[in-house]
């Protein structure tokens, strides 16, 4: 059992970095298997956030190293995820969720020196009301397949 609750908490980690994971699949398959529900929502949402707290450190260094020849974004890409940052705010963190671009969501938020409790509080909000709209299709669907 704890080794279920350690490859969600793994697997949530690894999904909010820039690595392709799918979190959301064990999560559904752990509810599917009777664990309890808020328990693997609080792993999931903890592993996620801390995820995005790794871009979002990324980013915060990553302008240190704009003048590099490897660097891999140039200074208009830059300019442009600023700009757009700057447009929405802070508030688009609560986006941070999203399968797609979600991740650049955070580590723009670090090139942008976001203050780190605001980030938190935002990104997790949103990490969780995803990890909870999970518990609850899992649930309404075993509800549909076991009537």
């Amino acid at each position: 059992m704890i080794v279920s609750y350690i490859t969600l908490f793994v697997s949530s980690f690894l999904a909010a970095t820039i690595l392709p994971f799918y979190s959301e699949v064990i999560l559904y398959a752990l509810i599917q298997q009777g664990h309890p529900g808020w328990l693997l929502v609080i792993l999931a949402a903890s592993g996620n956030t801390l995820g995005a707290v790794v871009n979002f450190y990324l980013g915060w260094y990553l302008l240190k190293f704009k003048d590099k020849k490897w660097f891999y974004f140039s200074d208009k890409q830059i300019d442009k995820m600023q700009h757009w940052f700057n447009k929405y705010g802070v508030w688009s963190l609560l986006f941070a969720w999203l399968p797609v671009g979600g991740d650049a969501l955070t580590l723009i938020a670090g090139t942008m020196k976001v203050r780190l409790p605001v980030f938190l509080l935002l990104v997790g909000l949103g990490k969780t009301l995803r990890y909870v709209a999970v518990l609850y299709f899992a649930g309404w669907t075993h509800e549909l397949i076991h009537t």
